[in-house]
């Protein structure tokens, strides 16, 4: 084995142990699991430390699986649940299935029992939207996350678990070309919105 090959052994070897630690670990002494960093609406975001770790599992009285603590996926669904009283008929599931390629854009995610919006596609994004972000090489399970403000050319989303120094608020830049908006973030897939709720009819 030449040195240069032991040279290269040894950097991965020290990427993947860093890799671990980074993300299995709090290696930000300024906050504790579960500390309360932000809300939304009366619903908290908690500190998760490394993006890998959960304290348990979070269900409702009666039942309903919110998801690991204190995931991103936790987060948007207690926060559609507390604010909106809202139930997934799929309780399960990663963030990155969250978005269905299968669903045309405006039509309902039956998983997820939301409107589903393709980003790059008609709709505007609105607040209280949840918004889903594709994975990448540091994320195999993708990421989601709440509109929480939007601007003329910004949306800000707010997040739980965007690791030990990251921030609960995130802008990123809204553009329209050809009446067709879109996020300026390469992972963003799209949003999921609440059908509009029906007006009582009134008999003549």
């Amino acid at each position: 084995m030449t040195r240069t090959t032991k040279a290269l052994l040894l950097l991965a070897a020290f990427v993947a142990a860093g890799y671990f630690i980074a993300t299995r670990f709090n290696i930000n002494p300024a906050h504790t699991i579960g500390e309360p960093l932000d809300e939304l609406n009366g619903v908290a975001v908690y500190y998760n430390g490394a993006i890998n770790n959960t304290s348990g599992r979070r269900t409702t009285e009666d039942g309903y699986n919110l998801g690991l603590k204190f995931q991103c996926v936790e987060f948007v669904k207690r926060y559609y649940y507390e604010r909106f009283n809202h139930k997934m008929p799929n309780a399960m599931g990663h963030a990155k299935e969250f978005f269905s390629p299968a669903v045309a854009d405006g039509e309902l995610n039956k998983d997820r029992m939301l409107l589903q919006y393709r980003n790059g596609a008609g709709s505007r994004p609105l607040a209280d939207d949840l918004i889903v972000f594709a994975p990448w090489a540091l994320n195999r399970f993708g990421h989601v996350a709440i509109v929480s403000q939007v601007g003329d050319d910004f949306i800000e989303v707010i997040q739980q678990n965007p690791g030990p120094f990251g921030s609960t608020r995130e802008r990123f830049p809204l553009e329209r070309h050809e009446g067709q908006w879109r996020v300026g973030h390469d992972r963003v897939q799209g949003w999921l919105r609440r059908e509009p709720p029906t007006s009582p009819s009134v008999s003549t």
